[in-house]
């Protein structure tokens, strides 16, 4: 059997696993949200916060409509001509266009001139942000955390770059195998180490200091039989008033996170509220399922990639010979950015489900419906929210189910438990 076809079977058992564990842990059935209790909802939200809110988004949708539309051409320019490569071969030139420079040098270029066509939508979308109050960054600290995603991302995309491309090199016709595994390898490695390699830098953490909040959120999380290592909080505040928490890391690493925005504004009824819900993602096991699907998933992309290297006409298209060349990494960057796409509505539908599940958990952890709505209230108000989005948008973009849902889903949890 040659390697192509070991390729497909392998790229049909990940498939098939990835559709049998989202079966298995994504809450398909998700809890009632009767559209009288949703609008009965909105009508309670104050009547400017909710204007607010949709004002604030109105103003944020042409800079991000224009910033996935022009990032997609870009994509598909460098992507789809000869242009991508000659980026690639550009920057392996003063080195006699070795593999590895070309690898290396030209994959980062490559991703840099993507990212230097989306900064003025970023800096659009800072100046909406900045404009309606939500943020609290200047603009020098905006630019800092913006280096420090990019030194982040030219780490990562480096190691990515010369590991793959030194597979392909040196296997030419099993480097899917390998890359696959790679992949898979290193979307579990990261839920481990993003918490304490990556969040602090962009984020000081200090333990929540003794008291009766923090004393109450261990004997919850404790009564719920969720292991913490610590109740840390996050200096959110010098860069938004948005409120948050949520529960970060696997096993020895996990902690409880509470932003000081939060803390400021929310009676402690509130946030254990908050911090209940985040719980029920550890008591279901969400960052391990996610992790599961996204390492099959990344596993999955890799074998599709190498099968959709017999397509002579998308190769001749991009001016390569083969995807496993140093010189295709602008294709690649433009299937995956298609592939994105394409995907995303799917990924957040389940995000919803799984969302609306820790509602429930929230719920019954705390028996209390009224501050549960409260809550719900105060994030959508804090966070500029639309409470009731557009139902477009709101199946292609949205991650987590609307406010005047989560409240109707409350509802009927209170009437359900009397």
């Amino acid at each position: 059997m040659t390697p192509r076809w070991w390729a497909a079977v392998t790229l049909a058992a990940l498939l098939a696993a990835v559709a049998l564990i989202a079966a298995l842990r994504v809450p398909w059935s998700g809890p009632p949200t009767p559209r009288a209790d949703q609008i009965a909802a909105l009508r309670e939200l104050p009547a400017d916060a909710v204007a607010r809110g949709r004002a604030f988004h109105t103003a944020l949708r042409p800079s991000t409509y224009a910033g996935m539309g022009f990032g997609l051409v870009v994509a598909l320019v460098l992507g789809l001509t000869p242009l991508g490569a000659a980026l690639v071969r550009l920057a392996g030139r003063p080195f006699n266009g070795h593999w590895l420079a070309e690898a290396l040098l030209g994959g980062l270029l490559v991703v840099f001139a993507g990212e230097l066509v989306g900064l003025p939508f970023a800096a659009w979308r800072q100046v909406v942000v900045r404009r309606y109050g939500l943020s609290t960054q200047g603009w020098g600290g905006w630019a800092v955390d913006l280096l420090k995603g990019y030194a982040i991302g030219a780490v990562l995309g480096a190691l990515v770059l010369v590991v793959f491309y030194t597979v392909t090199h040196f296997a030419p016709r099993w480097w899917w195998a390998f890359a696959a595994a790679g992949a898979a390898g290193l979307t579990v490695l990261l839920t481990f180490v993003f918490p304490v390699l990556v969040e602090p830098v962009f984020n000081k953490f200090t333990p929540l200091e003794p008291g009766q909040l923090r004393s109450d959120l261990i004997a919850m999380a404790d009564r719920d039989g969720v292991p913490v290592r610590d109740v840390l909080v996050a200096d959110a505040s010098r860069r938004t008033r948005a409120v948050n928490a949520y529960v970060s890391g696997l096993g020895p690493t996990r902690r409880i996170v509470v932003y000081d925005t939060l803390l400021r504004q929310a009676p402690p009824a509130e946030v254990e509220s908050v911090v209940a819900h985040e719980l029920g993602h550890a008591k279901d096991g969400d960052v391990v399922t996610g992790t599961l699907i996204g390492a099959l998933g990344a596993a999955a992309g890799v074998c599709a990639l190498y099968l959709l290297g017999s397509w002579a006409g998308l190769l001749r298209r991009a001016g390569v010979d083969s995807l496993a060349e140093p010189r295709a990494v602008a294709l690649l960057l433009a299937v995956a950015t298609v592939a994105g796409l394409v995907a995303a509505p799917l990924q957040n539908a389940v995000s919803r489900r799984i969302e609306a599940r820790a509602d429930r958990h929230a719920l019954a952890l705390t028996g209390d419906p009224v501050t549960f709505e409260a809550m719900q209230a105060r994030l959508s108000q804090v966070n500029l929210s639309d409470p009731d989005p557009n139902p477009v948008e709101y199946a292609l973009f949205a991650s987590h189910p609307s406010t005047v849902r989560r409240m109707a889903a409350a509802r009927v949890w209170a009437r359900s438990s009397r």
